[in-house]
């Protein structure tokens, strides 16, 4: 009996872990061909997901899109917070077919069929989906609430992606990404995609940070060298669609 409840819990637990997206992932197939001449990298975590997409060789920014999703059985749902490709797509339901093994995911609807590869599910103390909810400005934090316009910035599986914008108006004002380590209170971006500039890419910044009461306290120095300290909050506590 006993061995018969170890192998149930087991089981429990490997189904979950399969149905689950949290990470990072690549983008390895579209319709049949491998994608090679572009990079499109997609990060799952707290029920929300961003990618961005840059051409191989000049890092040129291609495009990106993100929102909340969820995964149930083989039907993956996505409603988009922005997507600069096709913006008549936020706000509405898109659904695909879905399929989950091991580390790839095949999604499939009326168009196009994707293949994905799972790059990293690591997680770390900074692994969350965050917004933007506070700024030191003359020895003073300015606090804010997030609304239709906001700024994001989603980190899991040792990437993150930063994404500004207004789901209301459908307006895009930039994104950014790449790969993160959070160490010893350093937190380091190596920077490989970037919507504003893509001379940009290849730069890496280093940041002091603080998790404190579950805010993220982030210090350093911009992509332009200006003094920086940012507040942010999980995103799913501080930002509640109505």
């Amino acid at each position: 009996m006993k061995t018969v409840f170890i192998l149930l819990i087991n089981l429990i637990l490997t189904t979950a872990y399969t149905q689950s997206l949290e990470g990072a992932w690549q983008l390895t197939q579209r319709n049949g061909e491998p994608v090679s001449d572009y990079e499109v990298i997609a990060i799952y975590q707290d029920d929300y997901f961003a990618f961005g997409a840059k051409e191989s060789k000049s890092n040129a920014f291609l495009n990106a899109a993100g929102g909340t999703y969820k995964l149930s059985g083989n039907t993956y749902t996505e409603i988009r917070d922005f997507d600069t490709q096709t913006p008549e797509r936020i706000g509405k339901t898109i659904s695909f077919s879905a399929e989950l093994i091991e580390e790839y995911l095949t999604l499939t609807d009326d168009v196009s069929r994707t293949i994905w590869k799972r790059i990293s599910s690591s997680r770390d103390s900074l692994t969350h989906n965050w917004v933007i909810t506070g700024r030191m400005r003359d020895g003073g934090v300015s606090h804010n609430t997030p609304g239709d316009r906001r700024t994001i910035k989603i980190l899991s599986g040792e990437r993150f992606q930063w994404v500004a914008f207004n789901s209301v108006t459908k307006t895009f004002n930039g994104t950014g990404g790449g790969i993160y380590t959070a160490i010893n209170g350093i937190y380091t971006e190596n920077i490989t995609f970037f919507s504003r500039d893509a001379n940009r890419v290849g730069a890496s910044l280093k940041f002091e940070f603080e998790v404190k009461d579950g805010a993220w306290h982030h210090k350093g120095k911009s992509s332009k060298g200006d003094p920086i300290y940012e507040i942010w909050s999980v995103y799913k506590e501080a930002f509640q669609k109505e």
